[in-house]
């Protein structure tokens, strides 16, 4: 007997015919379309397959096929539109229990074959490749991530680090998302309305398909070496397509296509540029970096601008640069004149999503039916805060309208139910955000609490001690506090204010100033207090969201800081009136050792002032200080 054949046992028994081929034969082409996508909904179609052939009856439609086992809404639905369309293409009597004639068998297997042609594995080199180019069940499909998706940009962004000279091979997932966040349509930071995923969520699997390598704590992440040949493919595949983009937008310009040539000889004969296509892709990457930090869900449409407006600035702020080149690619800092721009609410994305999800959808609700116009972004201090943001109309020859400039004005609010304030004051968090507040360089912070009825007396701090604490945020801390009784009270304390904020900001130039040139700006706001047309020297949004990261890299001078402000007793006015005259606590121990005795070195800050009222510090701080830092082994 050959070995090739094979041995059965028993009576042969040919299993009877399925009395539903074409319903069969569908659930089968969907089963192996999801299988060459790698889709998981595969092993759906192979249970109701199974069930299907278990069924003895005919099926008169799909409906009737609900009672099987594994038949959902879904397949119901799918095999139904195949119904119609058989109907349509075969009249409304043709058969469904049989297979139109030329249609392939439904494929029904022998109980008793136990080699089934269609699962041989071929042999020889012809075998090869045909399973490298067929579409096999055995071949293992390559993962490659959809264009725009966070997997994709992840790769990019990794990809193109690596090509800069002395790149240091890899980079920090802060570092990393910023990169990527232009060439990826959803956030990294931010998941979509009714779903906890963000695009950074995509990094897994470009791990788990060893794609990507991550090392260390903080971690950072690299390419493998497939990872690296799938990002330069994904990379030369982008690179054409923006080719292409040009090319097309070149065609447009009726008899040649030497348009970038004569950009470059208007360029060197100092005349106007038009438009410069050979930087269309700069222009949108810059474009998108300085969007990182907006993600917004509720906008109107852009009003248009005059272009005079967008370029214009006062004499001596700005270069020699024409028209066109500041509108085409502007700076970041600069300014706005009035009516260039719009003041928009921008809402914190905890204020919407988690925890009470129900009381929270009330705010936002709130607001649009007030007509108030808001973003909701990632704020990283702060709930509430309104921005200045340009007006933008696209130019001719581009795909995206020029970024918008965005300046924060000097108004931030953070909002505190009585239930929160509690929670914050027993955990150390009411101190350090009011304390981060005051440092994140704007000069108006407000306090919004909320009351929460006689829910405040079953508290786990009395609430005599509560609204000590809420005085003393507005007495001591100096912060603007405003008391309302529920969300809507607060929805309109908001709506409000942007209108108050609209008419207040509607005839002033605002001018970008840097937070690390001009500090804090806790000085006094002149610009503020002055009328007319007087510039407002504000932040871009960018460099204030940056700015106020809570877990960025501290200074050895914040760190100090925090150590004070631990002390029981030294709040965060204390604690900048000892950074005054000791910025490090090097150099706190060095004045500690020039002191003649113990007596003096107790007293070494008893006499600093802080405070709007200057008063001293006090010898008993000052001895809790310098026991603290001085005194060999433990407290007492």
């Amino acid at each position: 007997m050959p070995a090739s054949e094979t041995v059965r046992f028993g009576r042969k028994r040919t299993l009877p015919p399925c009395p539903n081929p074409l319903f069969l034969q569908w659930l089968t082409e969907l089963r192996d379309h999801a299988r060459e996508k790698g889709l998981k909904t595969q092993h759906v179609y192979e249970k109701a397959i199974g069930s299907l052939k278990k069924y003895p009856l005919p099926l008169e439609n799909a409906r009737e096929a609900k009672i099987l086992q594994n038949f959902g809404d879904g397949i119901c639905k799918t095999l139904d539109d195949k119904l119609q369309k058989y109907y349509r293409e075969n009249g409304p009597d043709a058969s469904i229990h049989c297979l139109p004639s030329g249609a392939p068998p439904a494929g029904i297997l022998d109980n008793n074959n136990l080699a089934p042609p269609n699962k041989k594995k071929p042999q020889g080199n012809g075998g090869k490749e045909k399973k490298g180019v067929g579409g096999g069940r055995g071949r293992t499909r390559e993962y490659v991530p959809q264009k725009r998706s966070g997997g994709h940009a992840v790769l990019l962004a990794l990809y193109r680090q690596s090509q800069i000279t002395d790149s240091k091979g890899f980079m920090f997932k802060l570092e990393l998302q910023n990169e990527a966040q232009p060439l990826c349509d959803k956030s990294f930071s931010v998941p979509d309305l009714g779903s906890k995923y963000t695009a950074w969520s995509s990094v897994s699997t470009l791990v788990q398909k060893e794609l990507l390598v991550k090392t260390h704590n903080p971690a950072r992440y690299s390419l493998t070496e497939t990872g690296l040949a799938l990002a330069e493919r994904l990379e030369s595949e982008e690179s054409e397509g923006d080719r292409g983009e040009n090319r097309g937008m070149l065609g447009q310009k009726d008899g040649e296509g030497d348009w970038r040539r004569e950009e470059v000889e208007e360029k060197e004969g100092g005349r106007p540029e038009v438009l410069n296509i050979s930087s269309a892709e700069e222009e949108e990457e810059e474009e998108e970096k300085q969007d990182l930090t907006k993600y917004t869900s509720i906008t109107r449409p852009m009003q248009p601008a005059n272009a005079a407006q967008l370029t214009e600035l006062p004499r001596g702020s700005c270069s020699g640069k024409s028209q066109a080149s500041e509108t085409t690619s502007r700076p970041p800092g600069g300014c706005l004149l009035p009516g260039s721009y719009d003041i928009i609410l921008c809402v914190d994305f905890i204020e919407t999503t988690g925890g009470n999800t129900a009381r929270k959808q009330e705010l936002s609700k709130e607001l649009q039916r007030n007509g108030v116009t808001f973003d909701i972004r990632k704020l990283n201090v702060g709930d509430f805060l309104w921005v200045a943001k340009e007006r933008v109309t696209p130019l001719p020859g581009q795909l995206r309208p020029p970024p918008s400039r965005e300046l924060v004005l000097d108004f931030i609010i953070e909002r505190k139910r009585m239930d929160d304030l509690c929670g914050s004051i027993i955990d150390g968090r009411f101190r350090e955000q009011k304390f981060r507040l005051k440092r994140c360089g704007l000069r108006k912070p407000i306090y919004l609490v909320e009351e929460c009825g006689t829910a405040a007396a079953h508290l786990s701090i009395p609430e005599s001690t509560l609204q000590q604490a809420i005085i003393n945020t507005q007495v001591v801390d100096g912060f603007f506090v405003k008391r309302v009784q529920d969300v809507r009270e607060s929805a309109a304390y908001l709506t409000v204010m942007t209108r108050y904020l609209t008419k207040l900001y509607q005839n002033r130039t605002l001018v970008c100033r840097s937070r690390e040139l001009d500090g804090d700006g806790e000085e006094e706001e002149g610009g503020q207090r002055e009328g007319g047309n007087v510039s407002s020297s504000l932040m871009s949004f960018a460099e204030f969201n940056h700015g106020a990261v809570k877990n960025k890299c501290q200074t050895v001078k914040e760190v100090f800081a925090r150590q004070l402000m631990q002390i029981s007793g030294l709040s965060g006015d204390k604690a900048a009136a000892i950074l005054e005259h000791y910025s490090t606590l090097h150099s706190l121990l060095k004045a500690y050792e020039q002191c003649g005795g113990e007596a003096e070195k107790e007293k070494l800050l008893s006499s600093i002032r802080y405070g709007k009222l200057k008063r001293n510090l006090g010898p008993a701080l000052s001895r809790t200080v310098y026991q603290l830092y001085c005194t060999q082994g433990a407290l007492s």
